[in-house]
């Protein structure tokens, strides 16, 4: 059997891991993911890993950061005053919102720290920084 190609489309499940192993994302008791290799539709690591394999090969990959969501990025942690939030906001962490940058673009931020003053926003990705465990088996070729 042959190993997919970018351009190609191909069905896998997939249980992704933190290194404490606990789980973040799986497919199980759902469809395969479907995907088009070299589309960018997954981290980078993810799609070598699949690359790699055969139609029916099951396989554990570990993912490190810098081919999953990069490093945690501490630029891109910003203290705002409590009072610049809307007042039907109640800030807690873990809280995410959606903010419009001065450049009219919007993004997802997490709040990651509140005190009675400040409220401080990441926007990273949750899992930047992190190093990634999937248990991948490529279920099928679906297009080549």
């Amino acid at each position: 059997m042959a190993h997919p190609r970018s351009g190609d489309t191909i069905t896998v499940h997939y249980t992704g891991r933190l290194a404490d192993g606990r789980v973040f994302d799986s497919s199980e008791g759902r469809e395969p993911l479907e995907l088009t290799l070299g589309e960018g539709e997954v981290i980078l690591g993810f799609e070598h890993a699949l690359a790699q394999m055969e139609p029916g090969e099951q396989r554990t990959v570990t993912i490190p950061a810098e081919e999953a969501y990069g490093p945690h990025r501490p630029e891109l942690m910003v203290s705002v005053d409590r009072a610049e939030l809307p007042d039907h906001i109640q800030p807690t962490v873990g809280l995410q919102l959606q903010v419009r940058a001065d450049d009219g673009h919007s993004a997802i931020v997490t709040i990651a720290e509140v005190s009675d003053t400040q409220v401080t926003l990441d926007a990273n990705h949750p899992l930047a920084g992190e190093d990634l465990t999937f248990d991948l088996k490529l279920v099928e070729l679906v297009k080549a």
